[in-house]
Formats: C-alpha cells, sequence, structure tokens
C-alpha cells in the first residue's frame, strides 16, 4: 500500500515540484535562518504577518485583526495583504529567526504549490504527463514573477490553478471530453471551493481576480443548465453537485466577506487609505513590457537591460512569460489535442487577459479596460497593479501549450521516429522551461534584532520610525510580539503620522508629554540609523528636567518614559 502510494502519479508530482522549487529559487534554503530573498523590505513585513497569525491564532484569535504594531490603531492587520492562510505555519518557532526559516520554507514551497497545481488543471483538462509538467514549471517559474521574489503574497498563486482543477474535476469536465456526469464528484467539487477561499486568504491582489472569475463562471454554468433544463427538460447537474456548490460557495462567499470586512473597516478608519485611478496609471505596463525580462532572470536578465531601462516601473513591467511558452502557445491555436472552440476560448482569454494588464495603456486609456472594471467591481480599484492579471495570462497560455505537446504525444506512436527520439522532443519544452526560470535573485542577510528591544517596556517606538526600518522593527517584534508604534504601509495612519512629527524633536517637553498620553511607555533609539532622517541629533540630546531615564544597550539606547 505505502510503495503503492509513493509511485502515484500525485506523490511524485508533489515531490517532483518540492525538489524543482528547491534548485530553481537556490540560495533560498542555503542559509534559511539568516538570509531572505529579494531584499530586506516587503519580505522582513511578510514574515511579520506569518508570525503574528500564528501567533494570533493560539493567544487571542479574536484579536487578530488588532496586531502589535502601529500601536494604538486597530485593525493593523488588514492594512495590506496579510498571507493570513499560512496563520498555521506561524506556529513553527518562535522569533526572529523562526520569523525568517518559515518565511524562506514558504517561499519555496509556494512555487512547489503553483507547479503542482498547474500540472493538475492540466492533466484534469486533458493533458499529458509531460505537458503538465512543462505547464507547472512555466507557471510557477515565468521569468516575470522572478521581479516579485519579494512578494510572498504576489508568488503565492498555486490555489488559483489547484482550485479550478479540483472543481473541473468534482464536475467531470475536461476540455479534451467535456462534461461527463458519470464522472460527477461532489466531494472535489468542496474541496475546490475550500481551496479557493484559502487562496483569497493569502490576499486579495491575487485573491480577487479569482472571485470574479469564479463568480462569472458560476453565472455561465447556471445559464447553460437553465438553457439545457428548457430544452429538454432534464437536470444536467445532479442534486449532490448542486448541494456540494451551495455549502463549498457558501464557505467560499463567508470568508470573501469576512476578509472585505476587515478591509472596509480599515479604509472607514484611515479615509487616505483609498486608492484613488492614479495609482494604476502609474502602475500601469506598455505593451512591450510583455517581451521584457526582469534584472533576476539568469537567461534574460541582461539582454533586456537596455529595455528595463525604458519602462518607468520595471518591477511591475517586465513582464515575459516565457519565450519558450510563447511559441509553444502560438503553436497550440492550431495545432492542438483540444477542440478548435476550446482554442479559440483559450486564445481570447490570453487576449483579454492581456488588455486588461495594460491598465490605462489600452486603447482609451482603459476605459473600457481596467479602468472600467476599477469603477464597476467592488475593490477592483485597489488592485493598482494591472501587469500582475499576468497569473492569468500565463496561465492560459500554459493550457494552450500543453494542448500542443499532448497532441504531440498523442502522435508520437503513428510517425516513422526512432520512439527514444520522440521522448527526447517531448523533453525539450520541459529542458527550455526549466533554463529559462533559473534566478539570481539576491538573498541578502536578514537585519538583527537589536537587543535593547527585549529590555524595552511596552508600548515601545523605535527611531528613526520612517523608511525601511520600519519594515525591521515588524520583524524584530516577532520576539515576543510587544506593542510597537512603528510599522510598514503604502499609507501613514493618523496616529503613526502625529507619533511621527512629535517624535523628531524627542526628547523634549512636548515630545515626551505628547508621547505619554498616547500611552507610549519607552523609546529605543538606533544610532547607527538616525543619519539623514529627521531624527539625526535625538542620541545627543540632554535629558535634564523632562523625567525620563536613559539607558545604552549594545549601541542602542532606551529611553524609559515611566
Amino acid at each position: 500500500m505505502a510503495s503503492r502510494l509513493l509511485r502515484h502519479e500525485w506523490t511524485l508530482a508533489a515531490i517532483a515540484g518540492v525538489v524543482v522549487a528547491v534548485i530553481l529559487t537556490w540560495p533560498t534554503l542555503k542559509h534559511p535562518w539568516t538570509t531572505i530573498p529579494g531584499d530586506i523590505g516587503d519580505p522582513t513585513l511578510q514574515a511579520w504577518q506569518v508570525a503574528w497569525a500564528g501567533h494570533a491564532l493560539v493567544t487571542n484569535p479574536l484579536g487578530l485583526w488588532h496586531s502589535n504594531t502601529f500601536f494604538p490603531e486597530l485593525y493593523t492587520y488588514a492594512y495590506t495583504d496579510n498571507l493570513l492562510g499560512y496563520a498555521p505555519a506561524g506556529l513553527l518557532g518562535h522569533g526572529v529567526e523562526a520569523a525568517v526559516f518559515r518565511y524562506n520554507l514558504l517561499f519555496v514551497l509556494a512555487h512547489a504549490l503553483a507547479f503542482v497545481g498547474a500540472y493538475a488543471l492540466v492533466r484534469q483538462l486533458g493533458g499529458i504527463r509531460t505537458a503538465a509538467a512543462v505547464a507547472g514549471v512555466a507557471w510557477a517559474f515565468a521569468p516575470w514573477r522572478l521581479a516579485h521574489s519579494g512578494h510572498l503574497n504576489i508568488l503565492s498563486i498555486g490555489g488559483v490553478a489547484l482550485c479550478l482543477a479540483m472543481l473541473a474535476r468534482g464536475h467531470g469536465w475536461s476540455l479534451r471530453d467535456g462534461h461527463r456526469p458519470a464522472l460527477h464528484r461532489p466531494g472535489w467539487i468542496v474541496a475546490g471551493w475550500l481551496v479557493a477561499a484559502w487562496q483569497v486568504s493569502l490576499g486579495f491582489a491575487i485573491g480577487l481576480p479569482l472571485v470574479y472569475f469564479l463568480a462569472g463562471t458560476a453565472l455561465v454554468v447556471l445559464t447553460a443548465v437553465g438553457w439545457a433544463r428548457w430544452r429538454t427538460g432534464t437536470w444536467v447537474l445532479g442534486r449532490r453537485v448542486v448541494l456540494a456548490n451551495l455549502f463549498g460557495g457558501a464557505v467560499f462567499g463567508g470568508v470573501c466577506l469576512w476578509l472585505g470586512s476587515a478591509f472596509l473597516r480599515v479604509v472607514e478608519l484611515n479615509p487616505q487609505a483609498r486608492r484613488d485611478l492614479s495609482w494604476t496609471e502609474m502602475f500601469s505596463p506598455p505593451l512591450r513590457g510583455y517581451f521584457v525580462a526582469p534584472a533576476d532572470s539568469w537567461l534574460w536578465g541582461d539582454y533586456f537591460q537596455a529595455a528595463r531601462a525604458q519602462l518607468s516601473w520595471p518591477p511591475e513591467m517586465a513582464l515575459l512569460p516565457g519565450v519558450t511558452l510563447i511559441v509553444l502557445a502560438a503553436a497550440g491555436l492550431s495545432y492542438s489535442v483540444f477542440r478548435v472552440r476550446h482554442r479559440v476560448l483559450l486564445g481570447l482569454g490570453v487576449l483579454v487577459s492581456g488588455a486588461l494588464g495594460l491598465g490605462s495603456n489600452l486603447v482609451g486609456q482603459g476605459d473600457p479596460g481596467y479602468l472600467t472594471l476599477s469603477r464597476l467591481l467592488p475593490g477592483w480599484e485597489a488592485l493598482r497593479t494591472p501587469g500582475r492579471l499576468m497569473v492569468w495570462t500565463s496561465l492560459l497560455l500554459a493550457i494552450l501549450a500543453a494542448g500542443a505537446i499532448t497532441e504531440f504525444g498523442r502522435q508520437l506512436p503513428s510517425l516513422k521516429w526512432p520512439r527514444p527520439a520522440g521522448r527526447i522532443l517531448l523533453l525539450i519544452p520541459l529542458l527550455l522551461v526549466l533554463v529559462e526560470g533559473v534566478n539570481r535573485t539576491p538573498h541578502p542577510t536578514a537585519p538583527t534584532a537589536p537587543a535593547a528591544m527585549r529590555s524595552a517596556a511596552e508600548p515601545l517606538l523605535v527611531l528613526p520610525s520612517d523608511g525601511v526600518s520600519e519594515s525591521h522593527v515588524m520583524l524584530w517584534s516577532t520576539d515576543g510580539f510587544p506593542r510597537v508604534a512603528n510599522g510598514s504601509i503604502t499609507f501613514v495612519p493618523a496616529w503613526q503620522q502625529q507619533i511621527r512629527t512629535m517624535s523628531t524633536t524627542f526628547p523634549d517637553p512636548g515630545s515626551v508629554a505628547f508621547l505619554r498620553q498616547a500611552g507610549i511607555r519607552s523609546v529605543v533609539v538606533l544610532p547607527d540609523r538616525l543619519a539623514g532622517t529627521p531624527w539625526n541629533g535625538v542620541a545627543t540630546r540632554p535629558l535634564d528636567g523632562l523625567g525620563i531615564t536613559r539607558e545604552e544597550i549594545d549601541g542602542a539606547l532606551v529611553y524609559d518614559l515611566d
């Protein structure tokens, strides 16, 4: 039984996904406790997010949204995509090193799950194993994704393809064979909706388009079922399938509403958090961006250096899905195991998602287009980076490519070629997408937490309080989760702005009185980070008559305001 399980296709696919992910994300797991992929900005913030979710899960689940950062603000865990779905991982270990290790592990596993998800989807749609492997690698390790090495929420896309594979399997549907009611599996339907809910819990940046895709698909299916009922007088879907969809859909909808209500509460409390369409216009990529690779691509990075220089924001505009994938998908439009109408629909999907991905650079400045969706669909205006729809464009390209590879594999027995030669030819696309997925992502050393934070009474403020230092303080706070006034986000909450402004003159009577009134009990000053900031000079100011004390701990200063 055990040996059969180990030889099962899905076991082998999962193992292959992990192995390939470890290799193609290397050296992420070389020094997993001390280095972090991408940069020391967003990854340190996201390492804190996972840690806080796990901490809240076991200490105070009802207080999840009110994190230990941005004191004394509320709903601070909902200030941005928060990777809540990774909360169970937050239970592993404690402290800063554990948070960094946990982030690195999830970074690798996110790539592995993306491979498995695309593999499962292509297999369900009718592709052969080799085609599914090519699609999995091409989607999980596409060159454009290397620009997001510091965005775990954008890299965590595996649930998108996996939930579609499960829902298709549960409904007995594939591109190759169509709808087969005899293969209905209600359990897979429920599982698909649950995976979709989990995907949304990792962030709306990737999850919201999935929400609207599933809603649109459900509407199309309901229309088709109603039409079939009217024409034939029979139900295409059985009672168990309907119940499975109602249950799974209810859970999915409940999770979306629960998460959405928290984000709406943030906007209500912080009107400055609302993003207007100027953000979308700023991050909208030009058409040529689809044919430019990011700098972290080992194969294409240097080749496209001049082209990237012409992009106003390369991290969001260098969107090459892979040269091999483009060629194979183009071939799949005319040569494929899938039916012509399905190929046409896939091709239209590529064009539509690609056009929407241009944002305001589409003809008519994105209206009709991405900006239209921002005005009509609730929440869409918060998706300020249209190029991230490449998640869908590249998935559709991968399915088209899989159709061509599958057709070639199907015809191999009838070709007058030596059998080994045919198998080698099938492996060439896999080798090519593997090479295109090789990275040269930097892995800087994670910032070391100052010992002074451990002895400072909470709630505390760490100075300087701006820039990337804010993300570092969030990471350091995973050691015991003291309440801190620091925090990093794309907007500045009201209390944080007041604290920053008043603390620039610290320590003086006005700033000390204000911080005490705000509930701050201690201030930690990092002298080696003050240069060039509004807090430069804080460390040398006198304390006479302020009623506070100062202690130096390993080069940092701790001010006790009690």
